[in-house]
């Protein structure tokens, strides 16, 4: 046994302990116990002497605890209930009832799947704490390589072998204009009708694929674009927007609600589109709150 755990006392011992200084009657003690009286007194003297000090004074009225008695019992009583609860605690934790997962998101996850998996899995769990952290995609894949997050919603690039994932909204995007840009009543749009609109988007960094699909479909439009901002995360270009410094791109998902300061509009002809996965570790999936956590996300499909 390791050193910092030779103890020259076991836990039958604290338990009788325990009891007599509860009842302060060796008798009555005995009794709950179910055992003799003199196994008893012999056990608290055996605690007593690898202690070194006395525990309890005993009188002819009856049972009193020394100081040293006091504190030990101060110090034993919640051990001992910290004890028994672990099998349960175990239990809980083997079921996925309890636990703390972290996961990452991007500002399209947030505004589109998941609140509603965040309001199912603590309805569902509420046991288990969900650390969140928002993330572009490319401190995302690092991360999950890592270990550092259990999990993560990001915007997949390229093939990620050493991840399992699984989609969650793959859709063309439209146009977040300013209420009081020109185009802002029409039904819908063309990239070579907003040839003149600045454009607010993101570092290429943060997510190269969509960065590029992006200017995909402007160069399939015949547009060149002017991109005036690049600015993360999503709410703060959606905030320039509002502001009236220019357009950016947006799901019809994310558009559901939105101030009175912008308003969406679907593009017609070449459009980017977005995608968004929940990814995880291959090796992760033997926690049972990550298990949980996954089977709520998929539910919510």
């Amino acid at each position: 046994m390791a050193r910092e755990y030779q103890i020259p006392f076991d836990i039958r011992h604290l338990l009788y302990f325990v009891e007599v200084a509860r009842r302060l009657h060796f008798r009555q003690a005995a009794e709950a116990l179910a055992i003799a009286q003199p196994a008893l007194s012999r056990a608290v003297a055996q605690l007593e002497a690898a202690v070194g000090v006395d525990l309890l004074n005993r009188t002819r009225r009856g049972v009193e605890l020394t100081p040293a008695g006091k504190l030990l019992l101060d110090r034993v009583q919640p051990l001992l209930r910290s004890i028994a609860a672990l099998p349960g605690e175990l239990k809980a934790v083997a079921l996925g009832e309890v636990g703390h997962i972290r996961v990452a998101f991007t500002g399209l996850a947030m505004s589109t799947v998941l609140p509603g998996i965040l309001r199912d899995f603590h309805r569902r769990h509420p046991g288990i704490r969900l650390e969140l952290i928002e993330s572009p995609t490319s401190a995302q894949l690092p991360a999950l390589a890592a270990g550092e997050i259990a999990c993560g919603f990001f915007h997949p690039d390229a093939p990620t072998p050493s991840l399992h994932t699984r989609s969650l909204l793959r859709e063309n995007n439209g146009v977040l204009l300013p209420s009081s840009h020109p185009f802002a009543r029409r039904p819908a749009v063309s990239l070579r009708d907003l040839a003149e609109t600045p454009f607010v988007l993101f570092p290429r960094a943060h997510n190269a694929g969509f960065y590029d699909r992006i200017l995909g479909a402007f160069a399939a439009a015949g547009v060149n674009p002017r991109i005036s901002e690049e600015i993360w995360p999503r709410a703060n270009g959606v905030g320039l927007v509002r502001a009236g410094l220019g357009a950016t791109f947006m799901t019809p998902s994310e558009a559901q609600h939105l101030p009175p300061e912008v308003t969406f509009r679907a593009l017609t002809g070449p459009a980017p589109e977005s995608r968004l996965v929940l990814g995880w570790r291959k090796e992760a999936e033997t926690d049972p709150a990550l298990r949980s956590f996954l089977n709520v996300a998929a539910a919510e499909r």
